[in-house]
């Protein structure tokens, strides 16, 4: 049975909108109260596939994950049970043989870029966001992060880009953000939302 004094936040939002920002100020307000699944935790495991095939394979599209078991860990901190997720790899684009434990908390945020697009998902999410910003700000913070911390050179940053990621994001991701309750831009750049939010789960967190 699940508990109904947990509340779970989804964030949603394009590559490089700021998704991140956002959720690490969350995690300063709430501190040991907040757990934090992404879906890049769920990227499908390729270990039979060589690794120049699973370089070319669309990792924005929602077949790319295993969106079912990240349900059902969520189901299960709902119920105050722990829960071991994947642990991926970005620069061998797959999942390695490691497990990551999830503990359950008061607060589960669930981040990734489509999230608001599996109805089964969001019917698991008490407050849906939607971190929005430009997209000339989302390739120049996407090509920084993934030369510098995930090992890729520019070119393929690029050629990703507008091959897979800008055609996904205008199929699944932009469509997605009807799904939302709160458009932030900025992501937690913008302060005024920010503080909004925080304001709405200790409303919620005293409501339960």
């Amino acid at each position: 049975m699940e508990d109904k004094e947990v509340i779970v936040i989804g964030i949603a939002g394009g590559t490089g909108s700021g998704k991140s920002t956002l959720i690490n100020k969350i995690k300063e307000e709430f501190n040991d109260d907040i757990t934090v699944i992404s879906h890049d935790f769920y990227y499908k495991h390729y270990s039979s596939m060589p690794f120049g095939e699973r370089k070319l394979l669309n990792y924005d599209h929602p077949d790319a994950f295993d969106t079912e078991l990240m349900i059902a860990h969520i189901r299960q901190l709902k119920n105050m049970e722990e829960a071991w997720c994947p642990v991926y790899d970005f620069t061998i684009y797959n999942r390695t043989e490691k497990k990551m434990l999830l503990r359950p908390s008061k607060v589960i945020v669930v981040e990734g870029i489509l999230i608001f697009e599996n109805k089964e998902l969001l019917e698991l999410l008490d407050i849906k966001v939607f971190v929005d910003a430009d997209a000339d700000v989302r390739i120049i913070r996407r090509i920084l992060r993934d030369v510098k911390d995930r090992g890729r050179s520019l070119e393929s940053v690029v050629t990703q880009y507008l091959t897979t990621v800008k055609p996904m994001h205008e199929q699944y991701v932009e469509p997605s953000k009807k799904n939302a309750d709160i458009i932030v831009p900025e992501g937690g750049f913008n302060m005024v939302a920010l503080q909004m939010l925080n304001q709405r789960i200790h409303a919620l967190l005293d409501e339960k």
